[in-house]
């Protein structure tokens, strides 16, 4: 079973308005290359230019914040669930 990434509004554009996508990864990291590989253009809105998460991107694995986790590291299983959740600003 693969994992399921959920893809924020803002993005969905760049994949064809789905909101929930699958990939076949064994980590984080390498959920998001599957995405770069079928939705080209999505790694740059979610990384930098150091190859880390955007500061006002969030990405969770199963509602746990990968910054408490491994980062890109954290390890995925059959049925996970990655949402990416762009930070929001306001005043």
């Amino acid at each position: 079973m693969p994992t399921k990434v959920r893809i924020p509004t803002p993005l969905r554009k760049l994949t064809n308005n789905e909101e929930v996508v699958e990939v076949a990864a064994g980590t984080v990291g390498e959920a998001i290359t599957a995405l770069q590989a079928r939705y080209p253009g999505i790694r740059e809105r979610l990384l930098d230019e150091s190859g880390a998460v955007r500061r006002f991107v969030n990405v969770y694995v199963n509602e746990e914040d990968i910054r408490f986790l491994q980062n890109q590291q954290t390890p995925l299983k059959d049925g996970d669930e990655v949402s990416i959740i762009p930070a929001i600003a306001g005043g």
